[in-house]
């Protein structure tokens, strides 16, 4: 499980294609690295990944071609940097929702807007995710636990505000429009969607 709170934003040194498989690097932080095993769950810019090798604060990933289809995985490059948030300990504290980093589906980011101190995407998927989606709930973009404003449900747009800490911290500050970022529906909101659909279905026959 992860709390959607990013811990690291952290570099690609090496990456490795192959057909089906993409294998990657990334150079942890020492503070991250701390009771890192191999086999161990790792959210890499929300994506749960299972470390495969471990040389000093040389951390290694495999992608299968799963998730390389449907996440932003497939497109990553050496040199890009990605949101690390290592899997949560019991007692841990939820600073933002629980999380599965099992990604839903990816958006688009359709519109960028910049003010002092501030900044506003807007974000689009796929109009049928909009049932899950709503003003002032929870959502995971590239792992992180943010907050949705202004969902319009036809247009299966959304926007998310920014602080300049989120910002420094996470790929949103170089993030531009037109790129894609992973989306996990709150699991909640999910499950309780899913049931009242199931019900009224039920209820009309």
């Amino acid at each position: 499980m992860y709390t959607g709170i990013i811990q690291a934003l952290c570099p690609v040194v090496k990456l490795q294609k192959a057909p089906g498989l993409t294998s990657f690097v990334i150079e942890l932080p020492e503070k991250l690295k701390v009771g890192l095993q191999i086999g161990a769950s790792v959210a890499i810019d929300g994506v749960c990944l299972t470390v495969t090798e471990i040389e000093v604060n040389k951390i290694s990933f495999d992608a299968m071609q799963e998730t390389l289809h449907k996440t932003t995985i497939g497109t990553l490059k050496e040199g890009d940097f990605v949101n690390v948030e290592r899997s949560a300990k019991m007692g841990d504290e939820i600073g933002g929702h629980p999380m599965s980093g099992h990604v839903s589906t990816m958006a688009k980011i359709v519109a960028v807007d910049e003010s002092e101190n501030n900044k506003v995407m807007t974000f689009q998927v796929e109009p049928s995710w909009m049932r899950c989606i709503f003003s002032k709930g929870f959502i995971s973009l590239d792992g992180a636990s943010l907050t949705v404003v202004d969902a319009q449900k036809d247009a299966g747009t959304f926007k998310v505000w920014f602080i300049p800490e989120t910002l420094r911290l996470t790929r949103f500050g170089k993030k531009q429009k037109g790129d894609f970022v992973n989306v996990e529906i709150d699991p909640q909101t999910q499950v309780i969607v899913e049931t009242v659909e199931r019900v009224l279905t039920d209820i009309k026959k």
